[in-house]
């Protein structure tokens, strides 16, 4: 029996189980990761966060994130900036800005003075290869939008990678728009051979936005990192919100500032947060 300590920690409601897997022997491939997840019988969590060493050069630590349901994942922002703010409280750095592998790239969190953590995302992609997403004969890689049949129904949405899938659906009201429906639907639907998170988007003007977000394996959460940056990316592309100026994306869990233009990187600015820390047996 292995004892491992942990920090329950959230950005925005988006809850995380973070490890220190450069103190702990830590293997995610046979720990009951679902079971810890379970929010009546476990500790209750969206992601588990996997810190480890790292094999390249100028880089700080490797980051690994696994869903509810145990399948592992190549990005979470939020998870990003909770992260950042767990080696610094680890002493693991004394970095402000540390250097972070992902399996999708590096990214560069860094925590500020104010308490709130600011995560260069780096660039989305736009080419279907990147989600990926199955091209139909009559679309072309790379357009603003896609049209995804669902049954009888269909819907227009914008598709890009931040380091994991996205679809971003415009919607005139997020309290009402059917999330839970059309994201369970939509987050497995074939034409995204490794399934795709789902936002539903309101935008209100072009320095604000409302945002809900159905992730893939783990069904609608508080706030979505990579979810609140693809909506902006979305929207600046469609002319809808303002390029190179923050938009504030205001989610169940609260607010996120992204700011991007064409061609850049995408920054964004939260918080993040420890609940406790715990130690657990398996």
């Amino acid at each position: 029996m292995n004892k491992l300590t942990f920090s329950k920690m959230h950005g925005l409601g988006n809850d995380f189980m973070v490890i220190d897997g450069t103190r702990h022997n830590f293997d995610p491939h046979t720990a009951p990761i679902a079971a810890w997840a379970d929010r009546h019988t476990g500790i209750g969590f969206d992601q588990l966060l996997l810190v480890e060493h790292t094999d390249k050069a100028d880089v700080d630590f490797r980051y690994r994130i696994f869903n509810a349901d145990g399948s592992e994942v190549q990005q979470c922002g939020n998870g990003a900036r909770c992260f950042v703010k767990f080696v610094a409280e680890q002493g693991l750095s004394d970095k402000h800005e540390i250097i972070v592998e992902t399996a999708k790239g590096i990214i560069k969190p860094r925590l500020n003075d104010d308490g709130l953590v600011t995560v260069n995302m780096g660039q989305p992609r736009f080419q279907p290869e990147d989600l990926p997403f199955i091209l139909r004969s009559n679309e072309q890689a790379g357009q603003l939008t896609y049209i995804v049949v669902q049954d009888l129904d269909s819907a227009e949405m914008s598709l890009l990678s931040m380091g994991n899938p996205h679809a971003v659906m415009l919607v005139g009201d997020v309290e009402t728009a059917p999330v839970a429906d059309w994201g369970a639907a939509l987050q497995k639907h074939p034409r995204f051979p490794e399934r795709v998170n789902v936002g539903f988007m309101e935008v209100l003007d072009k320095h604000n936005i409302k945002l809900r977000v159905y992730e893939r394996g783990a069904g609608e959460t508080q706030a979505c990192g990579t979810g609140a940056c693809a909506a902006v990316v979305s929207g600046v592309r469609l002319g809808l919100l303002a390029a190179g100026e923050p938009v504030r994306v205001q989610l169940r869990g609260g607010d996120l500032h992204i700011i991007w233009s064409e061609g850049e990187d995408v920054m964004m600015t939260g918080a993040a947060v420890k609940v406790f820390d715990g130690e657990i047996a398996y």
